[in-house]
């Protein structure tokens, strides 16, 4: 693959140079299909549902909102997608206060699952210094323009080094914020940032965005307890996981963690683990000793359901479980991709293992490039975003 082509991926693939729960943010499938449901398993295709989109690394739709979705773009911005129409202005615009390229950008978006009643909503984005701000924004009396002065910075990280940033957000059943954070960058975790619980880096946080400001820290959180841990970490030995989602039929939490110079994985964690999973980065990378290369100890780390080598890709990209209306076959499987090779594979998780693995490139992957997220609408239906075209497909039944 072209240098050019490797310095633009984006979740950083191979070596690197440098109380009460409110309501569930689920999707929400339940009532009428906006189309006739399918039954068994049909065969699947795509239908293209926009273009003309600056690097698109992210998709939502805001809590029980049929019309629109809301498409992250790496330079700063949020558009917004509104009855199959790209509007021309953005829903968000904070461009001047981002800094893009590479590993960096505006990287994540969540929607409070009461949005719809107090038009909050998070995101995730790397300043003009390079260090990562988790900020709250309101919308403002249009519905589909928010208020780019209502910023409320809620987390700032530090970051070391330009790459693996993370960049996920996203709500669980729980009602609480979940943050995804990379190492902190450069290659082979330098600074050990994975394995130390005084860090946010290389962790999954967990926060309460309700009980206080900026934020409170759940105290089920497993290591609040522990004095020199930072307390809002849920779970640690992260390299960089760029995408992770919720089951919200099951609570059960995904997690794409991109890995180093051969391996890359998927961690399934049941809802019932409740934290304080250390997912082994940067003892092992995958299934694989990293350091030491071998005869690492792996007692009390969580292993991968599922890795796959670089003979095959080279950049995980966390993908979504669909719970949608159109295709009850197909619920409780999990979707996901390879940035760099772009195929799309699924597998469901059944009995602690991933079982009936399958390969969607030659139906799902037809003219897409480099599938940067995947994305669900209010009905729970699978969208597919292609960063270098700026394209965004929709999964839908072939018949």
């Amino acid at each position: 693959m072209a240098a050019a082509i490797l310095a633009a991926i984006l979740p950083a693939c191979g070596s690197d140079s440098t109380p009460t729960s409110p309501p569930s943010p689920s999707p929400s499938p339940s009532g009428s299909c906006s189309a006739t449901p399918v039954s068994g398993t049909p065969n699947l295709t795509t239908q293209m549902v926009v273009s003309g989109l600056d690097q698109p690394l992210d998709l939502q739709a805001a809590p029980g909102d049929r019309t629109r979705l809301f498409v992250v773009e790496q330079p700063g911005r949020i558009r917004v997608v509104k009855d199959g129409s790209l509007l021309g202005a953005p829903f968000l615009d904070i461009v001047s206060r981002v800094s893009s390229g590479g590993e960096r950008g505006l990287l994540g978006l969540a929607f409070h699952p009461s949005y719809a009643q107090n038009g909050r909503f998070f995101v995730n984005y790397t300043d003009r210094n390079g260090d990562t701000r988790i900020s709250e924004f309101r919308v403002s009396s249009d519905p589909d323009v928010a208020d780019p002065q209502s910023e409320r910075q809620l987390l700032f990280v530090d970051q070391p080094f330009a790459n693996h940033n993370g960049g996920g957000l996203a709500f669980g059943n729980d009602g609480k914020l979940y943050i995804g954070l990379g190492d902190g960058g450069s290659g082979g975790d330098p600074q050990g940032n994975g394995q130390n619980l005084g860090t946010p880096l290389g962790k999954l946080l967990r926060i309460d965005v309700d009980a206080a400001r900026p934020y409170a820290v759940p105290p089920d959180n497993p290591f609040v307890a522990q004095i020199s841990a930072f307390g809002p970490i849920w779970a640690y030995g992260l390299r960089n996981p760029w995408r992770f989602g919720f089951d919200h039929a099951t609570g059960d939490l995904y997690i794409g963690d991109v890995g180093q110079d051969e391996v890359e994985e998927i961690d399934v964690t049941p809802a019932s683990a409740r934290g304080g999973q250390n997912y082994g980065w940067n003892i092992m990378e995958g299934n694989q000793c990293y350091s030491p290369r071998s005869g690492c100890n792996r007692n009390g780390l969580t292993l991968p359901v599922l890795t796959y080598t670089h003979a095959e890709g080279c950049s995980v990209t966390g993908g979504v479980v669909y719970q949608g209306c159109r295709m009850p076959g197909y619920h409780g499987t999990y979707f996901y991709a390879d940035y760099c090779s772009a195929f799309i594979r699924s597998f469901r998780f059944q009995n602690g293992a991933a079982t009936e693995s399958r390969d969607w490139t030659s139906s799902l992957g037809r003219g897409v490039s480099a599938i940067s997220s995947f994305g669900t609408d209010a009905e729970g239906e699978i969208h597919i975003l292609d960063h270098q075209a700026g394209r965004v497909f929709k999964v839908v039944p072939a018949s």
